[in-house]
């Protein structure tokens, strides 16, 4: 039986999660990695924006080993709410994304530094005592979730779908094909929520 380290298994998910994150944006134009797709605001940008903080906070501050630049207002909450999740336009892709690469670094840099069992401090209310291991934890439930987003947005951005740039992770169809699965998938939809009450409401062809 191979040995596992738990530290490096931790940073190994927490990294594709990163990557994942970081793929969305390529080859996009400007507008399209800020524009808003949700009717909440999701956009591509802000996402890495609202990440970079967390990263910066979560394994800096938190266990005494503070991001060496200064935070911006909108990691410290000091500005409107939702400030770290879309990008003004006076906030470059690059200094965001650069931001973002800069945040990961520190953080991986205080996982290798300290025992997963090591206490922090959340340095907002209400300040609770978590170890490495529960923040790193937590750090890769909320990026992969982000992740996710990026997913959904970036196929509604232009189409682009998959996981890892040396491999989509999804099955193997041309247009046509993906067309007629979620034709399937529409009419399963309707037949469930139609079918016994209302038989007459035909398949949607």
């Amino acid at each position: 039986m191979t040995a596992s380290d738990p530290g490096t298994d931790l940073r190994l998910y927490l990294q594709d999660g990163r990557n994942a994150v970081l793929l969305k944006l390529e080859g996009l134009s400007e507008y399209d990695v800020r524009r808003p797709l949700t009717p909440t605001g999701t956009n591509l940008l802000g996402l890495v924006k609202h990440l970079a903080g967390a990263e910066a906070m979560y394994f800096g501050e938190t266990f005494g080993r503070p991001f060496p630049d200064a935070l911006p207002l909108w990691i410290t909450g000091a500005t409107e709410p939702n400030a770290d999740l879309w990008a003004t336009p006076d906030e470059t892709r690059e200094e965001i994304v650069d931001g973002y690469r800069r945040a990961c670094a520190h953080a991986d840099e205080t996982i290798a530094a300290l025992p997963l069992d090591t206490l922090g401090r959340i340095p907002w209310p209400p300040h609770s005592e978590l170890t490495l291991h529960r923040i790193v934890v937590h750090m890769i439930g909320e990026t992969h979730r982000h992740a996710g987003h990026a997913d959904v947005v970036r196929e509604l951005v232009d189409g682009s779908v998959g996981q890892r740039s040396e491999g989509d992770n999804m099955a193997s169809g041309d247009a046509s094909w993906w067309a007629e699965y979620r034709e399937r998938v529409e009419r399963a939809a309707r037949r469930s929520a139609f079918g016994q009450v209302n038989r007459h409401i035909p398949d949607r062809k």
